[in-house]
Order: structure tokens, then C-alpha cells, then sequence
């Protein structure tokens, strides 16, 4: 499916998550495609260990499961989104691209669904921590990080803040290296846990 797409090029397959490291450092993927239940190293620990690396590269998480919180352990690490293992061939394929280009491949939407099937008994520390990361923010990067996390893009959120295009990526890249985040999904997790997605103004 993928050697099939002239814009793609594999450059290597790896059947266990231990053999992932190795295998990123030889060939400098710009995606690996993460199946989750794999033998050894499960490909959660895998994308872990990835994503804590410098110049790490995206991670797209395959999964059997629509609500698995192992999915949501993957996006809080690093993963820029996941895709079902019975999605069609070319929704995949354009899944990778999206990753490639610096899009992540699920909606705010669906996260917060995803949370609200695995939510559990520590959702008070998570808000609370969530906000205590999130005050390190001046006023106008919390508004662009809530704007990220419902899912608007670039010129949607410049629309709504009154700046240019150019000005909320920049702001985009502060919230990022403030909070120490490798995504926009992770911002958008962040946000979530913070209870700022509640309503959609984002209040």
C-alpha cells in the first residue's frame, strides 16, 4: 500500500518495538508508523522512548481500537495522532502525509471523546496540573493554545485573535517550547485536561 505511493519511500520495517531505535538512528525516517501490540517492546514504550529523543520523528499510532487508552497514553507522549488498523488503504496513506506535514491526524473532537471513555478518579489532578502548566502562558498564547485545541487551523485561529497567519504559528512555536509539548495534539490534551474545551469559547 505505501511502496505503491510515489511520494512515500520506505525505509525500513521492524517487527519488534526494541528494534526501533536502532532502525530510526540507521535510517532517518520522517514517520514511523506505530502498530501498538507488537512482540517484545509494545509499540507504546517504543514511541515513548522515540519521542524523548532529539530531532525524534512523528509518530502515527496504528490500533485496533477506537477508545483504548493505551491510544490516549500515546498522544500524551508524543504521538501525533493514531488510525485504525480496518481504515482504508488511502486514508493511511494520507494520514502519513498529514503527520509529514506537520498536521496531526485526529481531531480535538475525537480526543475528548477518546478521554471521556477512559476518564478516571485522577481527572481533579490532571485539571489542576494542567493549569498550573499552562500559566506559565501570556494571555494571547492561552488563547491561541485553546484555539488549537478545538481543532482550528492556522488562518482560522489568526481570524479570531486578530493576528496574521505568520504571528500564531510563532505564537504556536512559544506555546510548544513553554511547556516543553512536541505537538499540537499535545496541546490540545493539555487543554482538555485543563477543563478549557468545555465550552466553546474556550472560557
Amino acid at each position: 500500500m505505501l511502496g505503491g505511493a510515489g511520494d512515500v519511500e520506505i525505509v525500513g520495517e521492524a517487527g519488534d518495538g526494541a528494534e526501533v531505535p536502532e532502525l530510526v538512528d540507521r535510517t532517518r525516517p520522517d514517520v514511523v508508523l506505530m502498530d501498538i501490540r507488537m512482540p517484545g517492546t509494545d509499540g507504546l514504550t517504543a514511541t515513548e522512548r522515540l519521542r524523548a529523543r532529539p530531532d525524534a520523528p512523528q509518530v502515527v499510532v496504528l490500533t485496533t481500537f477506537h477508545a483504548d487508552e493505551q491510544v490516549l497514553r500515546a498522544l500524551r507522549v508524543g504521538a501525533a495522532g493514531f488510525v485504525l488498523k480496518d481504515t482504508p488503504p488511502a486514508e493511511i496513506l494520507d494520514a502519513v502525509r498529514r503527520v509529514a506535514a506537520g498536521d496531526p491526524v485526529l481531531s480535538p473532537a475525537v480526543t475528548r471523546r477518546l478521554m471521556a471513555h477512559v476518564a478516571d478518579g485522577a481527572a481533579d489532578t490532571r485539571r489542576s496540573r494542567a493549569r498550573e502548566r499552562l500559566s506559565v502562558l501570556s494571555d494571547c498564547e492561552r488563547e491561541v493554545a485553546v484555539r488549537v485545541g478545538r481543532g482550528l487551523t492556522n488562518a482560522e485561529i489568526a481570524a479570531e485573535v486578530y493576528l496574521s497567519v505568520a504571528g500564531v504559528k510563532t505564537h504556536v512555536s512559544r506555546v510548544l517550547a513553554k511547556l516543553d509539548l512536541g505537538n499540537r495534539v499535545q496541546i490540545a490534551l493539555l487543554t482538555y485536561d485543563a477543563g478549557l474545551l468545555e465550552d466553546e469559547s474556550g472560557h
